[in-house]
């Protein structure tokens, strides 16, 4: 999910000890001619917390399970991961899907290159490295290239991984972030371009942040100050932004904004124009909407000026010529606009359309002295490009329906890429002429995919209210519609995220096995705009279930696939919108694939940065009807006892400061304890691992050929 009131609630949770889980001798599930014996799982002790909601006692059996640093939560993951991995292990086919896995995802895969000083640079993965690695070479010398960072050698296990990288404006520092195991909290490494040396001590305990430079002089950054107890589940409630001097220590960074008791943020982002002249600062409580200000950093101690003073809208300085600034906002316009405004009068009542709002979702990207206005359009892309006063020069031409980047670079660069791809199409990086408009492919993938003999069509289908829900369906061609293909129906639907038409390498593996893949455009998403998002959020939350159902049940009316071919995933807060699907409607579905979700809806906002969330959520305190609400759907409280659930693969990892393991250590007992059927109900728990940004490699591919492996064993097939 996108990056983002304390409750008190009466109840005691009981004292814990080592007992808390008794592994059964045959935890691990033996296999005979293709069918699993019992499945027994290790029994979860129950605590007696009972908390009280506006007169209403709801029990929280499992509590203790949100202890991330006690010895039973460690013993009972171990006791978890044996029982899983004994049962994926019984799966005849399991490495062979690992295998092809692997093989598929072989090839050589290169990033855009981009210019920093007298060097050009670019990623490069050369096909089963853990971590793509930072090349570079002197510009116009290709050549004679040289690995400049490689992300594999931070860590013997592959568990560290390069987060963020960005340069000083003559290019010749480098300040590189890394995540260790996979959180959220990062260290930032400052180090000498030319030498690659590194130049000063790490820059500790940094999280949600931009690094954003200011001249050659030093960078701003944000992050909270370190919980005292659990940095991976502990509340994180005030953002900070500090500037950062190079060669000082970091207890001397400047706090430029944040930390008072008058006015809370949980996410502040700082960054510099291009020109250095302006800091824009932008201040968020919760996960959508952000004040604004402005300071002028070509006068010495000037003022911050306010530019919003609400988050009532999504608004951020796209770019600026000397005083004249330029913003998108959506401030009076839910699809985006972008306005012009001068400096010293920033006020919204100033604000002069340059770009007005259409009826499509708009977003601005600049490079090359010019303007790129990104329309969503049934959620595929079209780029039209601007000059500053707002005339169009030309509609860029793409290859196809799909879903294209950003066209972006440097005011002084004439050459900018983008890329583009689609379900069927793998990634394509192409070159763009700033002046001339004309596109060349700049790198074509090599991915090991024949496009031409797969589909991939949108269609639209009616949710329970009647709305209109685009869904893009792939699969190979020639797809009988028999009721019998293997499906994994995907979704989001939250945040104002909008899950565009993209390329998965692995992915591929399951459309190549003969699967079916299919995407709908939930609400809840960005697709087509703050319309779309206000109608699954809040006391509209159940909007985005019922469209995700009728999702399912158009493909079993249109005989693409049957209740027991089909399966759900969905990861954050689609792991919640899996959750909510397979409680309300196990029938449904033959296997569920809730990869670290938010299952429990009453407790979210109480760790880490949970509390942003709940422009989407609300919160089980603020209102009686809001935590009636929540309580409806929410995953771990809808499981009821004497119901077959479909079979169950809830995955996790120990390190996921974001949406806490404990969510789904939670549910995954509960699932247990009340499940009637012979389905097995399992929790995977990776190690080292966190929600998923920079997992190596290797990790990838083993929870995808668990994934795989676990969905077609239940399904009763096999791999090909």
């Amino acid at each position: 999910m996108k990056n983002i009131t304390l409750i008190l609630l009466l109840g005691v949770l009981t004292a814990c000890s080592r007992t808390a889980i008794e592994t059964t001798p045959h935890g691990n599930s033996e296999k005979v001619s293709g069918v699993v014996s019992k499945l027994e799982y290790p029994v979860t002790k129950k605590g007696n917390v009972v908390d009280r909601y506006f007169g209403t006692e709801v029990a929280d059996p499992y509590r203790w399970l949100e202890d991330d640093l006690s010895d039973e939560t460690a013993d009972w993951v171990a006791a978890q991961n044996k029982v899983t991995f004994g049962y994926l292990n019984t799966i005849p086919f399991r490495d062979a899907l690992a295998k092809q896995l692997s093989d598929q995802i072989n090839y050589e895969r290169i990033s855009a290159p981009f210019n920093e000083g007298d060097y050009t640079y670019y990623y490069k993965n050369d096909g089963l490295q853990n971590h793509r690695i930072v090349y570079r070479y002197k510009n116009g010398n290709e050549d004679e290239t040289e690995v400049f960072l490689d992300p594999n050698t931070f860590s013997e296990d592959a568990t560290t991984s390069l987060a963020q990288l960005s340069f000083s404006k003559n290019g010749l520092i480098a300040a590189y972030a890394i995540s260790e195991g996979g959180s959220d909290w990062r260290k930032i490494i400052i180090m000498d371009a030319v030498t690659k040396r590194v130049l000063e001590e790490p820059l500790q305990n940094v999280k949600f942040s931009s690094i954003s430079w200011y001249k050659n002089e030093g960078f701003y950054y944000s992050s909270y100050d370190k919980p005292e107890d659990s940095e991976l589940s502990s509340k994180t409630d005030q953002h900070k932004l500090y500037f950062h001097k190079l060669g000082t220590p970091q207890s001397e960074d400047i706090l430029v904004f944040g930390g008072t008791a008058e006015e809370k943020h949980r996410y502040v982002t700082g960054y510099v124009t291009e020109d250095d002249r302006y800091l824009v600062i932008e201040g968020r409580k919760t996960t959508s909407g952000n004040n604004l200000r402005i300071k002028d950093l070509s006068q010495a101690d000037s003022a911050m000026v306010i530019v919003l003073d609400h988050v009532e809208s999504d608004s951020r300085v796209v770019d600026n010529i000397g005083s004249k600034l330029f913003i998108q906002t959506n401030l009076a316009a839910p699809n985006v606009r972008l306005v012009a405004v001068e400096a010293e009068s920033p006020k919204p009542e100033n604000w002069q359309d340059i770009i007005a709002e259409k009826e499509n979702v708009l977003s601005v990207s600049t490079g090359g002295g010019y303007l790129f206005a990104s329309y969503m359009v049934d959620a595929t892309s079209r780029i039209f490009q601007f000059d500053y006063s707002g005339r169009q020069i030309r509609e860029v031409a793409l290859p196809g329906l799909g879903s294209a980047s950003a066209i972006s670079g440097k005011r002084t660069e004439q050459t900018l890429y983008y890329s583009f791809a689609n379900y069927i199409t793998p990634q394509t990086i192409f070159s763009f002429a700033a002046q001339s408009g004309d596109s060349a492919v700049y790198q074509k993938s090599k991915a090991k995919f024949i496009s031409a003999d797969y589909e991939s069509k949108q269609v639209f289908y009616q949710s329970k209210d009647g709305t209109s829900v685009p869904m893009i369906i792939t699969h190979k061609k020639g797809l009988k519609l028999d009721s019998s293909n293997p499906t994994i129906l995907y979704g989001y639907g939250g945040f104002d995220i909008s899950l565009t038409p993209n390329f998965s390498t692995l992915m591929s593996v399951w459309l190549q096995a003969g699967g079916v893949y299919a995407v709908p455009n939930l609400r809840g998403g960005g697709e087509y705009g703050k319309r779309w998002h206000d109608g699954g959020r809040l006391l509209n939350k159940q909007n985005v279930f019922d469209d995700f159902i009728a999702a399912a049940n158009y493909l079993i009316d249109a005989k693409i696939t049957s209740p027991e071919r089909l399966a759900i995933r969905g990861g954050s807060n689609g792991g919640l919108l899996v959750g909510a699907a397979m409680t309300q409607r196990p029938e449904l579905f033959k296997v569920a694939l809730p990869a670290v979700g938010v299952m429990d809806m009453l407790r979210y906002h109480t760790f880490t940065s949970g509390a942003g969330w709940a422009y989407d959520y609300g919160t089980s305190e603020q209102s009686k009807e809001m935590f009636e609400y929540l309580k409806g759907y929410s995953p771990l409280h809808n499981l009821e006892a004497g119901t077959s659930y479909p079979a169950t693969l809830v995955t996790t990892a120990d390190h996921d400061d974001r949406v806490v393991p404990a969510h789904s250590f939670k549910f995954a007992a509960e699932l247990q304890a009340k499940h009637a059927g012979s389905a097995p109900v399992l929790i995977r728990v990776d190690t080292k691992a966190g929600h998923g940004a920079g997992m190596s490699l290797d990790k990838t591919v083993e929870l995808f050929a668990d994934m795989f492996a676990f969905t077609l064993n239940e399904m009763g097939l096999e791999a090909p």
